[in-house]
């Protein structure tokens, strides 16, 4: 039991008690302890009878069954592997900056959800953040199913398409990607090479509430600011090891 404590205490805040949220909000609605459909979102009772805890419930909530068991399960995967390197990596130091990244993907998914009738908001919010850290490790190898191995920047699309092949799905992980790249283009993309203001700054009370730390990761680089003259370098960043399908990811020199 120890050792499952030290493992839970060493995984970063936000994605411990986003992980966390995630499997004991499912299981209870597994369970039946909570109707499930008081977990989803919808837009009469939300807006009509001031159901507002139903945003926040929609982001944790996935029903768990013989047809889904196993996709919540990839889901978590990615959520605490991907969330994790963010949070240590690009991230470090400064947990009101992914918070609030994280806010802004968060209220995407329930715009996006209330407009188009979505209820469950983990599959999108999931892929937004897996979408960021392969921007940010474009060129870092990974290894899919079947011993296929390709850059990160594929990462997302692959998953698209092996969603669309295995189910005829596909709508989640296109929104998530859409997310997830209006969410690096301002964070990263727009400031550093466009010159454009940082949208996606924090604001000050967040910045009292988690403030930053003296820690420096090393996973992920942002984009390069475009030179002025005319004279310019390339815009890749530092690339660190891949990782193998189902397991963490392994550190080393490309």
């Amino acid at each position: 039991m120890s050792e499952f404590r030290d493992w839970y205490n060493s995984v970063p805040f936000f994605t411990r008690y986003w992980l966390t949220c995630t499997i004991v909000l499912s299981l209870i609605g597994r369970f039946g302890l909570i109707n499930y459909y008081n977990l989803v979102l919808d837009f009469y009772p939300f807006i009509n009878q001031f159901q507002i805890w139903r945003p926040v419930t929609a982001l944790f909530f996935y029903p768990i069954g013989p047809g889904t068991g196993f996709h919540f399960l990839i889901n978590c995967y990615f959520l605490y592997n991907y969330s994790q390197r963010l949070e240590t990596g690009m991230f470090a130091g400064k947990p009101a900056d992914y918070f609030y990244m994280l806010l802004f993907n968060w209220a995407c998914c329930v715009i996006i959800g209330l407009l188009v009738n979505l209820p469950l908001l983990m599959d999108p919010m999931v892929l937004s953040v897996l979408y960021v850290w392969c921007q940010l490790n474009k060129d870092v190898i990974v290894s899919f199913w079947f011993g296929t191995r390709f850059k990160a920047m594929y990462l997302p699309w692959v998953l698209l398409a092996f969603n669309m092949i295995l189910s005829g799905g596909g709508v989640m992980e296109l929104l998530g990607i859409l997310i997830g790249h209006l969410s690096f283009f301002l964070q990263f993309k727009y400031p550093q090479e466009f010159g454009g203001p940082a949208l996606l700054n924090p604001p000050a009370f967040l910045k009292q509430i988690f403030p930053d730390t003296r820690y420096v990761g090393g996973f992920g680089t942002a984009p390069q600011a475009r030179a002025p003259t005319r004279a310019g370098g390339g815009g890749g960043g530092t690339v660190f090891g891949g990782h193998n399908w189902g397991r963490g990811h392994t550190l080393g020199g490309n």
